[in-house]
């Protein structure tokens, strides 16, 4: 809404004089506007209508603009956020002052006259003849309602705005005949009460209640005479008479409405004398527009509400109608945030990560069995200056994130899933050697198969030269073993495990199609924090998964009544039996009470997670869950240009980072902080027969394994390299780093599903 009447041509008082003189010729009688003799003037003047009976019967009001409030779980508040800053209050909320004074300055005979106060115009018309200029003006309080209700219809489009604020004949004549309407339909105090509601008062304040914050930090209902006053006397220009930009012209024009409020006998000249003296009082609270100033870290998981509420069809079936419905606000929108878990996941990330940091980190907390989500952030805050990002971190692509990260080993007990439904025991045991060629052909969807290329063959290997099989499913995942699950994948083929991913939501983070490529078992596809916690979520809660929602309850405020949407709901559904993801959490236990996950666990309380390192160390991870919260923790660096060796995170400095070293810690103090208090929950965990695999020296030694990075504990787990292990990482026991021996071939990471295409070094046959 502009801050002054403007536009080109003659001034409001102007075209009112002319539209008058001519009227008056015409015959038309202005006291009842009998302007069915305006008609037969032809109105031909460009920018004018045809004739005023042609115009619509019915003025169409728009609901007006609100803030809209954004709370969590609790019903505390995370944030406001608003096209216009806007509060809709009934009269009776208005101090009795407001209301006199914005009729004293505005239309002193608003209770007197029609639609159209003629003897004002004809006092405007006396006043600017003697002054040679336009010193008074003669719109009355209906008039400058109804111009207010074209400009809250033509919203944030400066065209519309500018249509709607045109000096013209036609406009003008469009506003009376508008205004003739509102005064049947709504009489006096409802028009008072519409035009203190959409009126603006400057400093992004529309509507009393709004500017009453704004200025003085109260309720428009407790505004006190010089109060009242004030604000009355911006609205004719408020960029003129901003009291916080310009004291004195604002002081000079708020005694001119107490002056005003007297003579018209609203309060007496003693009144008005006193209040005249009285210092403005302002008490300026600023704009809280916008998920920047979201309380508790919260500003991302603000933009994804808000990401939800345009992009979900439940709020309208085209993204024009979900965009005006949020930009009309009034909503108050209950979100799945759980403010416990919310403080602890900030607070974890605070300690062991800093926004100045190389890398960066982001954690998200989902409810098993709901989808709820119930914590998200990351380490570099929610703004526009240095170290702050308006990225998602935590989330796909399509809703606000960025284009994820490779996910390394937290992918391997997908497969083991699909293995289990697959019918494999949970004791299979493979040879797992230290390296060895992908295994061709593997079997994929449509009844296709990927095939190694034989003259470059694509290759892997396991962290540490000591990791020899054979390996069954237990120690394997304890450990990591690379070649341990590329064995797996090639046995039961590549189409049960992106057919488990899907099931369990798990999808790549730039929307892209899941390749049909073995490398997939070490997580080689970019991957947001939330569709993992998400995932993992659905072993938490035996086999169901259920879709992330953000949105418990919107009430939507459109004048004086309140209706509830609809808003969209979890869908619940098997990806695996109870069996299946009884037999991972036993796993998964394992990796956290004797694995790579050491440093993660909970203590007392049960848990399990799973570690992963990726591609020369961009991106850490560790993903976990007890029976009642899931979470996953990323640390790494977005633009993917910063390797995790020599370097200092936290103030802490690393050689190597790995899963188990950074983000568990994370993982370990975010839920440790959430679950506080929550009831301890066991898992139902199930027997895997002992395989009794051949003897292996592990606790010492080269035959170690590295527990977060300095190599010097070799018994106590140890974390993956590239992609779980594919460049070797860091030795136990003070053993030598192995050196690949091998080659990457182009496409090896991505690949391609089609037929003949060439994918992770092979094609498809």
């Amino acid at each position: 809404m502009p801050n002054k009447r403007s536009g080109g041509g003659l001034s409001p008082t102007q075209q009112a004089a002319k539209f008058l003189g001519v009227s008056v010729l015409a015959g038309a009688v202005l006291a009842g506007i009998a302007l069915p003799a305006v008609g037969a003037l032809g109105l031909a003047a460009k920018g004018s209508v045809e004739s005023f009976d042609e115009l619509p019967a019915n003025m169409k009001t728009p609901p007006l603009s609100q803030r809209t409030t954004i709370l969590d779980a609790d019903g505390g508040q995370i944030a406001t956020v608003y096209s216009r800053d806007r509060t809709v209050v009934p009269l009776k909320d208005v101090s009795p002052y407001m209301q006199k004074a914005i009729v004293a300055i505005e239309d002193s005979r608003f209770y007197q006259h029609g639609a159209v106060d003629l003897k004002g115009v004809l006092r405007a018309l006396n006043k600017n003849a003697q002054t040679g200029g336009v010193s008074e003006g003669a719109s009355t309080l209906t008039q400058q309602y109804v111009k207010n209700v074209f400009v809250e219809e033509a919203g944030d489009d400066p065209t519309k705005v500018a249509q709607a604020t045109q000096q013209t004949i036609g406009r003008k004549i469009r506003e009376l005949k508008y205004a003739i309407q509102v005064e049947e339909e709504l009489g006096k105090k409802k028009i008072l009460e519409n035009y203190l509601n959409i009126t603006f008062f400057g400093q992004q304040a529309y509507g009393v209640e709004a500017a009453a914050q704004r200025y003085f930090s109260k309720s428009a209902k407790d505004l006190n005479v010089q109060e009242a006053a004030l604000l009355a006397g911006i609205v004719q220009s408020p960029s003129r008479y901003d009291p916080v930009n310009d004291e004195a012209e604002a002081t000079k024009r708020r005694n001119t409405v107490l002056r005003r409020m007297a003579a018209v006998g609203d309060i007496s000249r003693a009144q008005a004398a006193d209040a005249m003296k009285a210092p403005l009082g302002l008490k300026v609270s600023k704009p809280k527009n916008g998920c920047i100033t979201a309380v508790k870290g919260a500003g991302f998981f603000c933009d994804y509400v808000r990401e939800v509420f345009l992009t979900d069809p439940v709020f309208g079936k085209t993204k024009e109608k979900r965009a005006k419905i949020w930009n009309q606000g009034g909503l108050t929108i209950r979100t799945t945030m759980d403010p416990q878990s919310q403080n602890a996941a900030q607070r974890s990330i605070k300690d062991h990560v800093y926004k100045s940091d190389e890398v960066a980190t982001a954690a998200s907390i989902v409810q098993p069995g709901t989808g709820k989500i119930l914590a998200m952030g990351q380490s570099r805050p929610y703004g526009f200056k240095k170290n702050e990002t308006q990225i998602n971190l935590s989330v796909d692509q399509s809703m606000g994130g960025g284009m994820g990260y490779q996910p390394g080993s937290t992918f391997k007990p997908i497969v083991a899933a699909a293995a289990l439904e697959d019918g494999m025991p949970a004791n299979k045991v493979y040879s797992s050697p230290y390296r060895m060629a992908y295994p061709s052909p593997v079997s994929a969807c449509d009844d296709k198969r990927w095939v190694n290329d034989p003259n470059n063959p694509a290759k892997l290997q396991n962290e540490n030269s000591s990791e020899v099989g054979p390996y069954d499913m237990r120690e394997a995942t304890a450990k990591s073993v690379n070649t341990y699950y590329v064995q797996m994948i090639s046995d039961i083929g590549i189409c049960p495990v992106t057919t488990m991913a899907k099931k369990m939501g798990v999808v790549r983070a730039d929307g892209d199609k899941m390749p049909q490529v073995p490398s997939i078992a070490l997580g080689t596809q970019e991957m947001s924090p939330l569709t993992m916690a998400n995932a993992y979520a659905t072993f938490a809660s035996r086999g169901m998964h259920c879709t992330p929602i953000a949105i418990e309850s919107v009430n939507r405020r459109v004048g004086d009544k309140t209706t509830s949407l609809e808003v969209p709901k979890s869908t619940c559904s098997r990806a695996m039996s109870e069996n299946t993801a009884d037999t991972i959490n036993t796993l998964l236990k394992g990796v956290v009470e004797d694995g790579t996950g050491t440093k993660a666990g909970l203590g007392s309380r049960p848990s399990a997670g799973k570690t992963g390192t990726t591609d020369e160390r961009y991106a850490a991870w560790f993903v976990g869950y007890t029976p009642n919260m899931a979470g996953a923790v990323w640390v790494g660096d977005p633009a993917h240009k910063r390797k995790m060796s020599g370097i200092t995170i936290g103030g802490r400095s690393y050689g190597k980072v790995f899963g188990g070293e950074v983000p568990g810690p994370i993982w370990r103090d975010m839920m440790s902080g959430a679950l506080e208090g929550k009831p301890v929950e066991n898992f139902n965990t199930v027997h895997i027969p002992d395989s009794k695999p051949r003897d292996r020296g592990d606790g010492d030694g080269d035959g170690g394994r590295d527990d977060g990075g300095n190599g010097d504990n070799g018994g106590d787990g140890r974390d993956d390299g590239f992609i779980g292990g594919l460049v070797g990482g860091n030795n136990g026991g003070g053993g030598d780093e192995p050196t690949p021996s091998f080659s990457i071939p182009e496409g090896f990471i991505r690949g391609q599903s089609n037929g003949g295409g060439n994918g992770n070094g092979g094609r498809f046959g």
